[in-house]
């Protein structure tokens, strides 16, 4: 019951990160401990049902739970005060890469993972620079659901892949402002609203699962090539949350500033000790078992 309530936990935890632009839930699955397990979880679906639903279900019904509770509150800080948000997120995350590194240095080290190491940054941070494109219309015909669900497949690469923003790859396809009003008009259209957003989840199950099945495979056969190539995703995503961040649309002043590195610095530091202090205790039972 314990590790159900811990994984709900973990799971709110994605669910608000989807939320914040630049943000990705991979990211935040990594960070939490719980992003090989969760992967081989849906990859066993079908092989090992009851198991992968036990520790599926707490982490899904934590992300819808935080998207329903933080939605409208979160939406409004992110419209007044987004910069000092995505401040503490990133602290958050920074003060969790260093138990990622450690990690990935137990699968070892050699020269030839300097490429892992700088190409998936180097794409990540290009993929900033691209242009975003128009706002699209949902629904209304066929070939609009059927773009739908695409997105959705594409979507679903930023809940599996960390680094990658799920709010990113939306703004470049022209779907994420469509999508978020979407869900605010659920009040005014409730049925149009569901069969969209319905339409959409579609797709994102169709790629979540795929996708899934793709990265426990590469876990499994290329395990130090996968998690270097992980820390660079993740670390490409701290410089791309900034570079995404629309200081026109969303001007920052010194006071925003100020705030901002010092929830960063709280944050990092919060997260790190968390960490750490959790880290130490695993490490003291294993010695005792021992």
């Amino acid at each position: 019951m314990k590790n159900f309530f811990v994984r709900l936990l973990k799971g709110a935890c994605i669910g608000v990160a989807m939320i914040i632009p630049g943000v990705s839930g991979g990211t935040l699955a990594v960070l939490l401990n719980i992003y090989q397990d969760l992967i081989d979880a849906i990859a066993n679906l079908r092989k090992d049902f009851v198991n992968s639903v036990k520790y599926i279900l707490p982490i899904a019904i934590g992300m819808a739970l935080a998207l329903i509770a933080v939605y409208f509150p979160l939406n409004w800080a992110l419209k007044h005060c987004e910069f000092i948000i995505i401040s503490l997120f990133v602290g958050l995350m920074l003060g969790s890469l260093p138990k990622l590194i450690k990690d990935a240095k137990g699968n070892g080290l050699k020269k030839i993972d300097a490429i892992e190491l700088i190409l998936p940054a180097a794409i990540l941070i290009g993929l900033c620079f691209l242009p975003s494109g128009s706002d699209v219309t949902l629904g209304g015909n066929f070939l609009s659901y059927v773009l739908l669900v695409l997105v959705g497949v594409v979507a679903s690469f930023a809940l599996v892949i960390p680094g990658i923003s799920g709010s990113m790859l939306l703004l470049l396809l022209g779907y994420y402002k469509p999508l978020f009003a979407t869900i605010s008009n659920l009040k005014t259209d409730f049925l149009g609203s569901v069969l969209i957003l319905g339409v959409f989840a579609v797709g994102l199950i169709i790629g979540f699962f795929t996708i899934s099945k793709i990265m426990k495979l590469l876990l499994e056969k290329f395990p130090r090539v996968t998690y270097w190539a992980i820390v660079s995703f993740v670390i490409g995503s701290f410089v791309g949350i900034y570079l995404e961040y629309d200081y026109a649309l969303n001007p920052i002043g010194a006071k925003d500033i100020i705030i901002g590195v010092i929830l960063l610095i709280l944050g990092a530091l919060a997260s790190y000790l968390l960490i750490n202090s959790i880290d130490k205790k695993q490490e003291n039972t294993t010695i005792e078992q021992e």
